[in-house]
């Protein structure tokens, strides 16, 4: 295994064990602000976590093609921390 490979593995469980840690946070904060905040931390998440797993398509698909989809999950999930933050602190 390369080690290119290890570490998107040990990211990949790395976001796992954050939106394991933030969806037992969610049920225990479930309303108001905070609630809110850790929905958006786990949608963004979970796009940096679709834009990290991408790169096992390498074999698959063209590099191209790979690196075009993670740019686009990246951009998505700090677009939507952005525009999530702005509107809860507009609140």
């Amino acid at each position: 295994m390369s080690s290119q490979a290890t570490i998107l593995i040990f990211t990949c469980v790395l976001y796992i064990l954050i939106l394991a840690t933030f969806n037992q946070a969610r049920k225990k904060y479930s309303g108001g602000k905070i609630g809110a905040v850790i929905n958006l931390i786990l949608v963004t998440v979970v796009l940096l976590f679709v834009s990290e797993y991408v790169q096992f398509l390498n074999a698959y698909v063209p590099e191209s093609i790979t690196s075009t989809l993670q740019i686009l999950f990246k951009t998505i999930g700090l677009a939507f921390l952005a525009y999530g933050g702005l509107r809860i602190a507009g609140k």
